[in-house]
């Protein structure tokens, strides 16, 4: 068996170890309101075909489109018809296919290397539970690794069609998410720096308008929607100017210390200090040419990330990936340079303490504050208000249902899709009759009451009982407060 099948099995195996973390009970935990909002964004898509890009939120149409092929592959044309399984099997395939995608840094920074990145990212916790997300950063971490590595092939042997493939890439990055900025000149600056080490071709001018034009062509496609919005591609410009309002830190909760990635990845019951470690090896003992590029993109990166105010935790995917890269680096280096009993053994122990931490961070404790990668996240309690709505609903889905609130419910709306009875209301009003279904934030309660009890006349009164008889958080610090009529709530006691 030659030595590049043997290679080939080493990947096949860590790509199944990456699926058996990423695919398991996929429903069970509660939809983030992010993944709510994208599977909104998904099934406008699905339902018109077309993906109209906002300047304040929801990101470029490339997980979408990615997200669109899965659906139809499934016979799903309509909103109401996606699930969770459906929805995060994206992003799972996605992380599977980032570890599969190590096998050609082979080239670069050899089998052990490579193989050990490989393992690395299939059982490292906060890649394990982002792969399980429906957001856009495993998409943006896979392409940008794709990238570095078309990249890196250019300039092995530079040829139109690679040229184009390095285009396409940035160009598929910049439809993915706003943070290609970061990652593009992290990229550049780190080629600068280690441009001595690496292949020196003299510049070809044609190969670069060629790797230009790919990337605006595929950026125009992606962010027009294929052209069925041609106001996208002026609005992904445009939206520039709210990320960096927002990266500062202003009218944003979002904002955090400069340490706050490193206090989820070093200082929490799901430490990954394992791989800290090596990574600081990595930096230490890179050689020149990619090792040395890969620890400078890495060491960037983290700075840039950790100088921008705003700060969610899913960001740290991009440089732990770099990360990552060094510590498969690192391994490499002690496997050389030590005893490989000791050095396999060490090895082994990191990786299986990664694998249990991963599993318990994305099971066990998949939406539990104490785990450092549930961050704003919905809880469990999002499931007694739907099976509720689910009872009194039963015999009739169109149900009228008000829903009265200043705060964002979401993912309410994607739990309550099914539901054509279902308004939603900023404050409360006096004059639109009462639905026999009501759900409202704390802050609407007084004009709620005011409206049900103080301003109908004497023996107009609809009683009005609670839905849940215990506090009911949507996310923390978001209650979320039920009231049934009285009489739908007999008439459903009596079919029970």
């Amino acid at each position: 068996m030659n030595s590049r099948r043997q290679a080939a099995l080493v990947f096949v195996a860590l790509a199944l170890l990456a699926a058996a973390f990423r695919f398991p009970h996929l429903a069970d935990r509660p939809m983030h309101a992010d993944e709510a909002v994208n599977a909104d964004k998904l099934g406008t898509l699905l339902e018109t075909g077309k993906y109209e890009y906002s300047t304040v939120d929801y990101h470029g149409p490339s997980l979408y489109y990615v997200s669109l092929v899965a659906a139809r592959a499934q016979g799903i044309r309509r909103y109401v018809d996606l699930n969770e399984v459906t929805l995060r099997a994206v992003p799972a395939m996605l992380g599977v296919l980032l570890v599969a995608a190590h096998f050609f840094l082979i080239p670069y920074v050899g089998l052990p290397a490579a193989a050990s990145a490989g393992l690395f990212t299939a059982v490292s916790p906060a890649m394990v539970y982002y792969s399980r997300y429906y957001i856009h950063e495993t998409l943006f971490v896979l392409l940008s690794f794709c990238a570095l590595l078309a990249f890196f092939a250019y300039f092995r042997n530079r040829t139109p069609g690679r040229a184009i493939l390095v285009g396409a890439l940035f160009g598929l990055l910049f439809a993915t998410k706003e943070t290609v900025i970061v990652v593009t000149a992290c990229m550049l600056v780190a080629w600068l720096w280690a441009r001595r080490s690496l292949p020196q071709p003299s510049l070809d001018a044609p190969q670069i308008l060629l790797a230009v034009a790919a990337a605006v062509v595929v950026a125009l496609l992606m962010m027009s929607s294929f052209f069925t919005h041609p106001r996208g591609i002026v609005d992904s410009i445009l939206a520039y100017g709210t990320y960096f309002h927002r990266g500062a830190g202003l009218d944003t909760a979002h904002v955090h210390p400069w340490y706050f990635y490193f206090q989820c990845l070093l200082y929490s019951r799901f430490t990954e200090i394992f791989l800290a470690v090596l990574a600081v090896i990595g930096i230490i003992v890179a050689g020149p040419g990619v090792p040395r590029f890969l620890a400078v993109y890495t060491v960037l990166m983290a700075i840039v990330y950790s100088a921008i105010p705003y700060k969610a935790p899913w960001n740290i995917l991009g440089f732990l990936h770099g990360m990552i890269l060094l510590a498969g680096i690192a391994a490499a280096w002690m496997l050389q340079h030590a005893r490989k009993t000791a050095v396999f053994a060490l090895l082994l122990l990191g990786s299986t303490q990664l694998a249990w931490q991963a599993h318990a961070a994305s099971f066990s404790y998949a939406a539990d504050p104490r785990n450092p990668w549930v961050y704003a996240h919905t809880g469990p309690d999002v499931f007694a208000i739907t099976e509720q709505i689910a009872m009194l609903a039963k015999t009739n889905p169109a149900l009228p249902i008000q829903i009265f609130t200043r705060e964002n419910l979401w993912p309410l709306p994607w739990y309550l899709r099914r539901y054509s009875g279902v308004r939603w209301w900023n404050g409360v009003s006096d004059t639109a009759p009462s639905a026999p279904v009501i759900l409202a934030t704390p802050d609407m309660e007084p004009a709620l009451l005011h409206k049900l009890y103080d301003m109908p006349p004497p023996g107009q009164r609809e009683m009005y009982v609670n839905m849940f008889d215990r506090y009911i958080e949507l996310r923390p610090r978001v209650e979320v407060r039920g009231y049934i009529a009285k009489s739908l709530w007999d008439d459903v006691q009596e079919q029970r």
